[in-house]
């Protein structure tokens, strides 16, 4: 008995869809405002000083210099707009997550399914993943700085989804219709999201000058990467696990050396030699976030290059041609 699908919540969720990529490039545009022409985060000469950092970019609190350096201009006060840029962009971003949640929710009610099982829902996912981390992070670690860059790595995501990646709501094939569904891939998504905050601050650790003082430093970048990846790496082994219990139950054998799990299990090594090498003492800043770069890229490869390159079992992306 063909599935029926409730088209008009299908058609919301892709208009909901097109509506987050567009406020996400709006937020990045007013984080990127505020990192241009907001407050001046800390210089190299005021650390050196041992004088307290100037109020950091995105809003973020922290104590202003008593007296400017003798022979130093004092700091021109930023434009009032750039002062309000920082809080629209979060209101922005909260905004969209908000609408890429409900779309994520509506495509999923459209077909009465875990609304992952193709790579174009599972990219969806797993940006929406990449922002809620960034948020949380911020409501914990108040880390604002990396909006600009999450959101635009978010933007595209979802933009490469759309125009690439995009199918109809409609069934998936048997295999997918499982519990399974709910417990392996969100946490491959939820490890995902993690992950990609990890890489983005890695990209600006290698990145970033060290005249670029509106940038947060390394040591924050370095931090970010690193509670990311704390967090995600025992998520994403739980799900490798979780799919070799799933794999058992669908194809009879735990293991089979798929792609599909091989570079899940690669991913698996990289982020453990990467925590390896962080605990390890010597062994922190350039190199360390190299090895973390890796395990990124193997990640990169595994979510979308195995199913758009690579056959096996996993090969029921619908990807289309």
């Amino acid at each position: 008995m063909p599935v029926e699908v409730d088209v008009g919540l299908a058609t919301l969720s892709d208009q909901l869809t097109l509506a987050t990529v567009l406020l996400y490039i709006v937020a990045m545009i007013g984080y990127a405002l505020d990192l241009g022409f907001g407050r001046v985060r800390s210089t190299a000469k005021a650390r050196a000083a041992g004088e307290p950092a100037l109020v950091t970019a995105g809003g973020e609190t922290v104590d202003a210099p008593s007296a400017p350096r003798e022979g130093t201009p004092e700091e021109k006060a930023p434009p009032a707009w750039a002062l309000r840029a920082a809080p629209v962009a979060l209101g922005l971003t909260w905004l969209g997550w908000t609408a890429h949640l409900v779309a994520i929710l509506t495509r999923g009610w459209a077909i009465g399914r875990w609304p992952w099982g193709n790579m174009y829902e599972f990219v969806v996912a797993m940006c929406f993943a990449a922002v809620s981390a960034f948020l949380f992070m911020h409501l914990r670690y108040r880390n604002l700085f990396l909006g600009a860059f999450v959101t635009v790595a978010a933007a595209l995501g979802l933009g490469f989804s759309v125009r690439y990646l995009y199918v109809q709501a409609g069934p998936v094939v048997p295999a997918l219709n499982s519990y399974w569904v709910a417990i392996h891939v969100s946490a491959a998504i939820i490890a995902s999201g993690l992950f990609i905050m990890a890489g983005v601050s890695g990209i600006l650790f290698l990145v970033r000058k060290d005249s670029a003082v509106r940038l947060p430093s390394r040591q924050d970048l370095e931090r970010v990467a690193h509670r990311a990846i704390v967090v995600g790496f025992p998520i994403w082994t739980f799900a490798v696990i979780a799919g070799a219990l799933w794999a058992d139950k669908a194809w009879g054998r735990y293991w089979g050396w798929d792609p599909k799990e091989i570079w899940a299990f690669i991913t698996w090594i990289a982020y453990a030699a990467y925590l390896h090498a962080r605990a390890t003492a010597g062994f922190k800043g350039k190199a360390a976030m190299i090895v973390q770069l890796i395990a990124f890229a193997c990640l990169m490869f595994n979510l979308v290059g195995v199913n758009i390159f690579l056959g096996g079992l996993h090969s029921y992306a619908e990807v289309p041609g």
